[in-house]
């Protein structure tokens, strides 16, 4: 018989690929959607059964998973800015406290938990960080990196206390095809490619090809263990390089033109007040000035020596991203 995985987030940008993977290693899909979701990353898929149902309403799902082998929790609220914390906190924090306890309830033999790199430590000297530089809640700048933090305080605490068999992963920045929202990392490949960014920030990130972190995900089943957690990056990129490659897949010029922060700040500020009434996403935030002061390097070694973790070249990441984005009509 084929294993039974159950997951969420499969609409949305790595959930997706995790499904795709998951099927093509022979995995029956049950995938958590709600109603009125976009579903255009389920094409291809030869036969999910869809589980309509929501992170913030528990009964809706908890019938689902009985008789499902393995879970991945891969859905969250990814935003940099929200109108409303605790409208985040409902699907990142408590809702994944309701999915782990009905897990266990199902009698799950393994969870793999999506976090993400947003919950770790980066060294003050400019290094890059691992899954153990010290951090604490005090160090996460924004609605969204205190919600998974708090999300992974969850998974761990039941780790410990009520054996979830629960393994975690923390994703870079994951790029390339099918970022049908987009991600506001995908947000930024567009305005680069359609040669709307004259200037940019000095900041860093590390870049993930998508299908790289969703073949994390797979070997976080087969070979993790138990309580551990695993970066699933890439390269660590300027956000300079990350500019000239995606302008140069685009037949751009990169800008050239560097500015700092600081006078961002006010235009930040508006951006977000405009944003309360639109309600649609500000492209330029207070948190994602402030998070821009460091550079968000790490390293996946430990993902790569005990999982069999290998990314592909960044720079492909960036350029399959940028060819999906022009075929199908971003930019």
């Amino acid at each position: 018989m084929k294993p039974i995985s159950f997951v969420t987030g499969a609409t949305g940008f790595v959930g997706a690929a995790v499904a795709r993977l998951l099927e093509a290693k022979g995995h029956e899909l049950r995938l958590l959607s709600r109603p009125h979701n976009d579903r255009r990353n389920l094409g291809g898929l030869k036969s999910p059964t869809i589980v309509e149902g929501d992170l913030g309403d528990p009964q809706s799902f908890a019938a689902a998973l009985k008789g499902c082998d393995f879970l991945f929790h891969v859905a969250a609220d990814y935003r940099i800015w929200v109108p409303d914390e605790a409208a985040m906190n409902k699907i990142n924090v408590a809702g994944t406290r309701g999915l782990m306890e009905a897990a266990l309830a199902a009698d799950i033999k393994r969870v793999v938990y999506t976090s993400s790199v947003a919950t770790l430590g980066i060294p003050k000297d400019g290094g890059e960080g691992t899954e153990d530089t010290p951090v604490g809640l005090e160090n996460m700048i924004g609605v969204y990196k205190r919600s998974k933090f708090l999300a992974e305080q969850v998974v761990q605490g039941m780790i410990a206390a009520q054996k979830l068999p629960a393994v975690i992963v923390n994703p870079s920045t994951p790029i390339g095809p099918r970022d049908i929202k987009p991600t506001p990392t995908g947000r930024i490949i567009v305005e680069a490619a359609a040669g709307r960014m004259p200037a940019y920030v000095d900041t860093g990130l590390n870049i993930a090809h998508v299908d790289d972190v969703a073949m994390g995900h797979w070997l976080a089943l087969k070979n993790g263990k138990i309580g551990e957690r695993y970066i699933l990056g890439g390269d660590n990129m300027d956000f300079a390089e990350i500019l000239e490659v995606v302008c140069s897949a685009a037949g751009r010029k990169a800008p050239t033109i560097k500015i700092p922060r600081l006078p961002l700040f006010p235009l930040a500020y508006g951006a977000e007040f405009v944003a309360r009434f639109t309600h649609k996403e500000p492209f330029i935030t207070v948190d994602g000035l402030k998070m821009a002061r460091k550079k968000m390097f790490f390293s996946s070694a430990k993902a790569k020596s005990a999982l069999g973790y290998a990314p592909r070249p960044a720079p492909q990441a960036l350029c399959d991203a940028v060819a999906w984005f022009k075929e199908n009509g971003y930019c």
